[in-house]
């Protein structure tokens, strides 16, 4: 069975775009960047040709990664809203031991930047508040655990 991953409309449509900049400018860059290393000479001592072919490969893997996310993609629906956390819900958490308040969107492992508070569903800290309620204390399973209360769920 294929892995899903768990993505917003405008997530899978951020995606969908890398994948249209790589397939019709990036590739052509590389194409350019090929040609104009082989016209250095000979490729066996040639490093703009090496960087390039390097560049190339890494091109076309992220090519074959993206083309597999929205193949697979799961849409997170913005509608399954309840009084637990769910993959697409916003959370406010409170960290018990320093107080601090954070807020996180529970999204997909492919679109995860907790530093602009979206954090993966497959996170140590998604997966203790996850199907949890408001005023919930969860436990979150790292090698220094620490407990978190659920403050509010939307």
């Amino acid at each position: 069975m294929e892995e899903k991953f768990y993505v917003t409309e405008e997530g899978l449509n951020d995606l969908k775009k890398e994948l249209d900049t790589l397939i019709h400018v990036t590739r052509e860059e590389v194409i350019e960047e090929l040609k104009a290393a082989r016209a250095l000479g000979d490729l066996s001592e040639n490093a703009d040709y090496d960087a390039a072919r390097d560049h190339q490969a890494k091109v076309e893997s992220r090519i074959k990664e993206l083309e597999h996310q929205i193949k697979n993609a799961e849409i997170i629906s913005d509608k399954r809203r309840t009084n637990y956390v769910r993959i697409g819900s916003t959370v406010l958490i409170k960290e018990l031991d320093t107080g601090m308040e954070v807020e996180y969107k529970i999204v997909g492992s492919v679109e995860a930047d907790p530093l602009n508070g979206l954090l993966s569903n497959v996170t140590p800290l998604a997966e203790a508040i996850m199907d949890r309620r408001v005023n919930d204390v969860c436990q979150v399973s790292v090698d220094q655990p620490y407990d978190v209360k659920i403050l509010k769920i939307s």
